[in-house]
Parts: structure tokens; sequence; C-alpha cells
């Protein structure tokens, strides 16, 4: 459900496990996946996988696993839209960016709603076409469904992991993309570029140092060394853009409300100061404002 270039890459796995897969995404990318399939490029691959895609929310009918990756800012009206449709023991998990997307589905669905967090870095690189450019591995929650979800998975090649501090994980990568996404949208720079910059490692040491004070007003355990771990990104993922970056460059609304605005807030409600997370915030809802 809302198949960008998250639900592609995961859709295009299962599917080419010989899971029946259906895509629901713009009018565009669904043109292009009937007609040819969808396209999933890798470093070591480039093929046409045959899926099912549609652009309506009922498409969902009959599906026994929703892995739903709309955007933050969509996720209650996409959650409306599917909800007539929904089979009573489907698995609904969440793919999206933030750390509340779980918690809002689930109070639009009224049932439960398993989070995840993502690592993967992928892009939309034409209409129907995915482009992967590294990792792949998802954390669940603890649920019904988990273990069904990790075979599933696993059979497609994808490495799942169930955890019971899932909302950690999901801060810790909150973090992560609060460190990279405002700065790689405000410089339109990746990864390995951006950190070669003098002075942005200190501003993403700052957002670190901010993120974690929040978390621990939050009461929320962070785990690993989240300095050591924003550094190392860079090295991974040296060439990707960030989705804010790849957002904004298209002209589209970012997340950035759920990503730094969403440590801002929280830290507003805890009574904790975020200074640099405020000024990424401002800077990105400015360049938004640019584009109307």
């Amino acid at each position: 459900m809302g198949a960008g270039a998250v639900g592609c890459y995961y859709g295009a796995m299962l599917g080419r496990a010989g899971l029946e897969v259906t895509l629901i995404a713009r009018p565009q990318h669904v043109e292009a996946v009937r007609s040819t399939g969808l396209r999933l490029q890798t470093s070591s691959s480039d093929e046409f996988i045959k899926l099912k895609a549609s652009t309506e929310a009922e498409a969902v009918r009959g599906a026994q696993l929703v892995l739903f990756s709309v955007k933050s800012t969509d996720t209650e009206a996409a959650g409306k839209a599917m909800a007539p449709h929904l089979a009573r023991d489907a698995a609904i998990v969440t793919l999206q960016n933030g750390v509340d997307n779980a918690e809002r589905l689930a109070a639009t669905l009224g049932r439960e709603v398993i989070p995840a967090v993502v690592y993967v870095a992928v892009e939309m690189a034409g209409a129907g076409h995915v482009r992967h450019h590294g990792r792949g591995e998802l954390v669940i929650g603890r649920a019904r469904a988990s273990q069904a979800i990790v075979a599933a998975f696993a059979g497609a090649g994808v490495k799942v992991e169930i955890s019971d501090n899932v909302m950690g994980a999901l801060w810790a990568k909150l973090i992560v993309n609060s460190a990279y996404n405002a700065l790689s949208a405000i410089t339109q720079l990746p990864y390995g570029r951006l950190v070669q910059n003098a002075g942005v490692p200190a501003i993403m040491e700052d957002v670190v140092d901010e993120c974690l004070a929040v978390a621990r007003a939050a009461g929320v355990h962070v785990p690993g060394d989240m300095h050591e771990t924003v550094r190392r990104i860079a090295q991974t993922m040296p060439g990707q853009y960030s989705s804010t970056a790849q957002d904004l460059s298209r002209q589209k609304k970012t997340e950035i409300e759920h990503l730094n605005g969403f440590v801002v807030r929280k830290g507003e409600a805890h009574g904790v100061r975020t200074p640099v997370n405020r000024t990424l915030l401002a800077l990105v809802k400015a360049l938004e404002s640019k584009h109307g």
C-alpha cells in the first residue's frame, strides 16, 4: 500500500520468490508495471518482475499481509481508504519513516499494526523502475503474525529480525534520518560528499545529542552507539541521497515534520531544547515553500 521505492523493492523481492503481490501506487507506476512488469535494478542484476498493480486502495482485499509504505503525512488518509477492504486476519506492517506511524495507523484502523524498521537504500529511477543501492533487512515488532512474516521474507532472501525493543530501533533510525535527511536535502549532496564538508560532521553530532536527550526524556532506550552508527552510514552508503533530498529535487512534499519536526515537538513536550533540529526543520520547510 503506497508502493514508492521501499514498497516496490520489497514487493519485487516477494514477487520474485513466487508470492502473489499487488502494488498499490501512483498511476504512472501502475501503468508501467502492468505493461512491462516492475523493473528491479541492483548492483548484480537488472530484471522485470510481473506483479499486479492498482491505483485503488480496495486492491488490499483478500491480502494476508499488507505492507503499508505511504508517506508519514498520508498515514491516516491511506488507512481510512483501505479500512473497509481489509480481511479480518490480515497482518499489517508499517514500513515508514518516523516513530509513531504504527500507533497512528492502529488508531485509524482500530486493530493491531506491526511496526517495522527498514534498512534499505533504494530509489525510484523512473516509472515502474526501482533501483537498489544497498542493504534490505527489516526489524519488526513481536506479534502473532511475526514468525510467519519472517518466514515469507526469508523465502524471498530478505532478513527480518523480531525485536522486543522495536521502539528503540525506530528511534535509532529516526536519529540517523534526522542527522542526514535535512542536510542532504539542503545541500543536494549524497552522504559521502556531504560529510566531507567542513563543519557538517559537527552539526550531525549536535543533532544526535539533541535526539538522544529527547529519547531519554521520553523514556526510550536507544541501543548502540548512535554517533558511531551515524558516522558509518556515510561509509556504507556514500552515493545515497536522502529521501528528503529526492522529494525536494522533485518538488514533492517532504516528511521533515515526521523526522526533525517530530524531535522538535517531542522536545517541547518534555522541556528539552533542540535548536539544531529546529534550524534544519525551518530550512527544509523554507525550501519546500519555494515550490508552493
